[in-house]
């Protein structure tokens, strides 16, 4: 069986709390996007879990997709598979790429092995997984809050859109990213932010990791700024970074950007 694992934007990121248990509690809206990696997987005479695409750090054996199809494997006996990962999405970028090919290998399972899980039981288990592996399960638009893994709807509308995402190749890592955030409550809830028009989003939608990364990594700042000077009704560094993504009306133009940049356009 093979699906396309998809990255999501950040529309917004409100750091609002330090919680008890050493997270933070927040506030965002999750958009999906057609930038995806592949994933296949087949019953086979015993376990292998293997890549391509974009090289992957760490040891195998603790990607997240092991980890998912171990936590159904213990719970349901499942049989052996073969999956393989095809890794377009790039790391590190904040686009939810890892937790997506994680929510995905619980969706595959349900459907190759019949396992009748409901949605809300998906993203239990997606939610033992990582904090926002749980958007994937339904993969549509929602205002996100507390860890990122408890969902509100979201009323948005961005049909006649487009979306340039950027990634210029800057890992940041989670804690890097809110070692540097101070949580404050917002003056405007994202439910009523959504509600004003796109032209107005630059003055009330905000990234709250960009106050601390823009200045410690310019070259992010410089990419939000080229996209608003090529026409982006919004601009946004998506997630604790690094990608930076622009909104367009219609058809977004061909830009250009470094070589080793990586770069996907799409409609929304």
């Amino acid at each position: 069986m093979l699906d396309f694992p998809n990255a999501k934007i950040n529309l917004g990121l409100q750091i609002i709390s330090k919680r008890p248990d050493g997270f933070h509690n927040l506030e965002s809206c999750f958009y999906p996007v057609q930038w995806c990696d592949a994933l296949e997987m087949l019953p086979a005479p015993e376990n292998r879990f293997s890549m391509s695409g974009l090289p992957v750090p760490g040891n195998p054996e603790t990607n997240l997709c092991l980890k998912a199809y171990k936590l159904l494997e213990q719970e349901y006996n499942l049989p052996p598979v073969h999956m393989h990962l095809h890794k377009v999405i790039p790391m590190g970028a904040g686009l939810g790429g890892g937790s997506s090919d994680a929510a995905f290998v619980l969706r595959i399972l349900n459907k190759l092995f019949d396992l009748k899980l409901a949605v809300d039981a998906l993203q239990g288990y997606a939610r033992k997984l990582g904090s926002d592996c749980a958007f994937f399960v339904e993969n549509k638009p929602v205002i996100a809050v507390e860890r990122g893994d408890v969902f509100e709807p979201a009323i948005i509308d961005l049909k006649g859109y487009s979306c340039v995402i950027v990634y210029p190749g800057i890992h940041i890592t989670t804690a890097e990213a809110y070692a540097g955030v101070t949580p404050e409550k917002p003056t405007c809830t994202m439910e009523m932010v959504l509600k004003q028009d796109i032209k107005l989003w630059k003055d009330i939608m905000h990234n709250d990791f960009e106050k601390s990364l823009f200045p410690k990594y310019p070259e992010l700042a410089r990419l939000k700024e080229n996209l608003y000077e090529a026409g982006a009704a919004y601009a946004s560094m998506t997630g604790s970074g690094s990608a930076v993504y622009g909104i367009f009306k219609g058809d977004a133009p061909d830009l250009i950007f470094p070589q080793n940049y990586l770069v996907w356009k799409g409609l929304l």
